[in-house]
């Protein structure tokens, strides 16, 4: 069965660090291009970052760049999202889903995780 499972969600305080991981089991996530995407209460989900599968580019939104980095770990099957100086407008349920090659329109991606809540409070 291909699934994804987001983990490392939490509470933060702003100026904080997360660290999230997408593990993936029924299939090898390197073969996918992996994306990180996020919705906050009442707001359309958006796309904040995706690391290739082809040669391992990255990309990022404007909100994300210089804070997150995404990185892939091929020995655990994994693609994580290190998320530094959290922001206040930074909370969301934070999703990754897979496809072939990276790209923020969402319906592209074939397979989604279930999401882990981030939240940053003082």
């Amino acid at each position: 069965q291909v699934q994804l499972v987001e983990s490392g969600g939490g509470l933060v305080q702003p100026g904080g660090s997360l660290r999230l991981s997408c593990a993936a089991s029924g299939f090898t996530l390197d073969y996918y291009a992996i994306g990180w995407f996020r919705q906050a209460p009442g707001k359309e989900r958006e796309g904040v970052s995706c690391i290739s599968s082809s040669d391992g580019s990255t990309y990022y939104a404007d909100s994300a760049r210089g804070r997150f980095t995404i990185s892939r770990d091929n020995a655990k099957n994994t693609v994580d999202l290190q998320m530094n100086s959290l922001k206040p407008e930074d909370p969301a349920v934070y999703y990754c889903a897979a496809t072939w090659e990276c790209i923020w329109t969402q319906y592209q991606y074939d397979y989604w995780g279930q999401g882990t809540q981030v939240t940053v409070s003082s």
